[in-house]
C-alpha cells in the first residue's frame, strides 16, 4: 500500500531516472530525487524524518548508506530497491511492520514489475475490503466520489479492492449495489451480530448509529469483517472512517497466508 508517508524516489543514473519517472506516472505519487547532493546526508535525513524511500540503484549502495542509521523495524520507514530497468522491486527494510511489503506490492502491480519478497512468510498477499454506510437513497455518484477520496487517502486504486460491504439493512441500497457493479466487485452485507465482533478495533464509536442499527460503526465494522471473511486471518484498518453528510467509508486489510512476520 502507498501510505501517508512522503515517498522519495531516488535515482542515480539516466536509466534510473527514466524508470523513476515511469513509477511516478503509473503510481501517481513520489518525489523524484535525481543524484541528490550531498547524497548520504540527504538520504539519511529523509530516512530519519520517516519518509518512505524507493531507491533505483544497486542494493549495496542502499545498505552502505543507511546501515549506520538503522533503528528498529517497528519504527524505521519502509525502504524499497528497484533495478534500473524496473523489472524487480524489493522491500528491503521494514517489510512487514513498516509497510514496505505493501508499498512494494502496490508499486509492482502498477508498473508490472516482479515483487521479490524476502521476509519470513510462507506466502503473503494483501486483501483490501471497503466498508460503506449511507443514508437511504444516497446516489451512486455521491458514493463513488467518497470512495475515490478514500482510495486517494490510502494510496490504493480500485483494482486492488476485493469487495464493498455494509450492514444487512443496506442489502437493497441501490447506490451501493450500483457502485459495486460498476467496479465489478461483490457487494456483501453482514448482520449486527457479525459486525459487533470487531467492535474493539473501531477507531470511533457512534451512539447514534448504535441506536439506529445496533452497531457502533457501519463502515469500519463492515470493512474489517469483510477482509477477515476473505482470508480467515485478522484484519486491520488501513483507512479509518471518512465521511460526508450522507455517507461513510473505511478500508480494511488482511493477508492471505499471514502466519508469521519479519
Amino acid at each position: 500500500m502507498l501510505n501517508k508517508r512522503p515517498l522519495r524516489i531516488i535515482a542515480l543514473t539516466e536509466a534510473g531516472r527514466a524508470t523513476a519517472q515511469r513509477v511516478q506516472r503509473l503510481c501517481g505519487i513520489g518525489d523524484l530525487w535525481y543524484q541528490p547532493k550531498p547524497f548520504t546526508d540527504k538520504v539519511r535525513a529523509a530516512f530519519g524524518a520517516g519518509d518512505a524511500l524507493l531507491f533505483i540503484c544497486a542494493t549495496g549502495i542502499v545498505v552502505r548508506t543507511l546501515g549506520p542509521v538503522l533503528g528498529s523495524k517497528h519504527n524505521d520507514p519502509p525502504v524499497l530497491v528497484m533495478d534500473e530497468a524496473g523489472q524487480f522491486v524489493i522491500p528491503l527494510l521494514s517489510g512487514h511492520e513498516g509497510g514496505a511489503n505493501d508499498l512494494a506490492n502496490t508499486v509492482a502491480s502498477r508498473t508490472s514489475a516482479q515483487l521479490v519478497l524476502t521476509t519470513a512468510v510462507s506466502y503473503i498477499s494483501p486483501v483490501y475490503a471497503v466498508g460503506m454506510g449511507c443514508e437511504r437513497g444516497c446516489s451512486v455518484g455521491h458514493l463513488r466520489s467518497l470512495l475515490e477520496q478514500a482510495l486517494a487517502q490510502s494510496g490504493l486504486w480500485s483494482g486492488e479492492l476485493s469487495s464493498i460491504s455494509s450492514i444487512d439493512v443496506k442489502a437493497d441500497e441501490v447506490g451501493l449495489i450500483s457502485l459495486a457493479d460498476s467496479l465489478k466487485l461483490p457487494f456483501r452485507t453482514f448482520d449486527k451480530e457479525q459486525l459487533a465482533q470487531v467492535e474493539p478495533l473501531l477507531t470511533t464509536r457512534s451512539d447514534y448509529v448504535f441506536n439506529t442499527v445496533g452497531v457502533y460503526g457501519v463502515a469500519e465494522s463492515a470493512a474489517l469483517v469483510a477482509a477477515t471473511a476473505i482470508t480467515g486471518q485478522n484484519s486491520e484498518l488501513v483507512l479509518p472512517k471518512i465521511k460526508t453528510g450522507r455517507a461513510t467509508c473505511a478500508i480494511a486489510r488482511s493477508y492471505i497466508g499471514d502466519n508469521c512476520s519479519e
